[in-house]
């Protein structure tokens, strides 16, 4: 029933003799939790994207308006906000895991099978952790401090190898601030990414060098001035890594940098970079959550509509946040897996690089310089 009020809601004479929105498509890759008439789950909600251009929309990113909505619904929401005491202390046990790892196979090589599957499973899988650990301590989240909470997450940053959690924090909060601002959000692939990687090889080569991606783009696309924080952050770094290498050899510090390089490529926990704001199945929604058990691993970040939604609660209160409130998160498409994300991100056509929403950047009190829009020159 749903699919026909759908159907007959589309004018099919713009898709070249196509009976339904469906049709000559690969099965949809999103689900919901409780369907609906407008989406019931299973047929495509709209038509594939342009492969050659980002989608660019005018609306309002929906996170301000569903947070007001729900706060009007539900005004207890605001009890689930506040620090969370225990991340500290997973922190504190992965970091230890880590170097402790490290230390161990100081005499192995590099190359051999035993180091490359710890640095795979163990180590990717604990330092995507401190991954997510950073991103949620930029949150202030881990202690009411906010010394306190920078000092955690370059403490989290050791294991990691190269620092980046002070800088992550500016680039992460203007992520939430101004989501999908083309220049501004650097959370999204630039043109030249979009020119380069639009096919097949392009998104395999994208896929496993994640994490350079999210490393460097930021620096070409919107630079930092270096504060107190980033010298903090660079120091300590500097230190831990050179105290490492002098007191146990170069291999402590080659299983850390492959632990990270892993973690941010193809492996399962790297699913969530793709799954959190890629567009699928012909929708316009920007952000889409994931609800299963590698969350457990993660920080719950697979829970990025009620994230992005309440940025000030924990990770152990977002699945409470989602109970509190389903009639706005079940019915939102979801993923089903973080590791099909990445095999249908490499293997559909109508999802790569170019299927991320973007707006023209606002007026934020600096100058930015306006990008052309979609047919025009620049």
């Amino acid at each position: 029933m749903g699919a026909t009020v759908k159907a007959k809601s589309v004018d099919f004479s713009y898709f070249g003799g196509a009976d339904s929105l469906d049709e000559g498509r690969s099965p949809r890759r999103t689900a919901v939790p409780s369907p609906t008439a407008e989406d019931d789950g299973k047929s495509y909600p709209g038509p594939p994207q342009d492969p050659t251009e980002f989608l660019w929309l005018m609306t309002e990113e929906p996170h301000r308006t569903r947070r007001m909505a729900i706060m009007k619904a539900h005004p207890e929401v605001t009890k689930l906000m506040g620090h969370e005491p225990l991340t500290k202390w997973v922190v504190l046990g992965v970091v230890s895991l880590q170097i402790a790892i490290a230390c161990l196979l100081r005499r192995m090589h590099p190359l051999s099978p035993l180091f490359l599957l710890c640095a795979y499973v163990v180590g990717g899988t604990a330092n995507h952790n401190l991954f997510l650990a950073i991103h949620e301590i930029t949150h202030n989240l881990a202690f009411k401090s906010v010394k306190a909470n920078k000092t955690l997450a370059v403490f989290a940053n050791l294991p990691i190898g190269i620092p980046y959690s002070a800088a992550f924090k500016r680039y992460h909060i203007e992520h939430h601030k101004y989501l999908g601002e083309d220049g501004i959000d650097t959370d999204l692939p630039t043109r030249f990414e979009l020119l380069c990687l639009n096919n097949v090889l392009g998104k395999v080569f994208f896929a496993t060098f994640q994490i350079l991606f999210y490393a460097l783009r930021p620096g070409f696309v919107r630079t930092q001035a270096f504060t107190q924080w980033h010298f903090v952050n660079l120091v300590t770094q500097l230190v831990f890594d050179y105290v490492l290498v002098k007191t146990f050899g170069a291999r402590p510090l080659i299983y850390l940098l492959m632990s990270s390089f892993f973690a941010g490529s193809l492996h399962p926990l790297a699913g969530h970079f793709i799954a959190e704001h890629y567009v699928w199945d012909g929708l316009h929604q920007e952000t889409y959550s994931y609800y299963g058990p590698l969350n457990i691993l993660a920080y719950n970040v697979g829970y990025h509509n009620e994230h992005h939604d309440f940025p000030s609660v924990p990770w152990t209160r977002l699945p409470a946040l989602r109970a509190l409130a389903p009639e706005f998160y079940d019915t939102i498409p979801c993923h089903p897996s973080w590791p099909m994300v990445i095999v249908n991100f490499i293997r559909d056509p109508e999802v790569g690089i170019f299927a991320r929403v973007k707006r023209q950047p606002k007026s934020h009190g600096e100058k930015q310089p306006a990008p052309p829009l979609p047919g025009q020159k620049a």
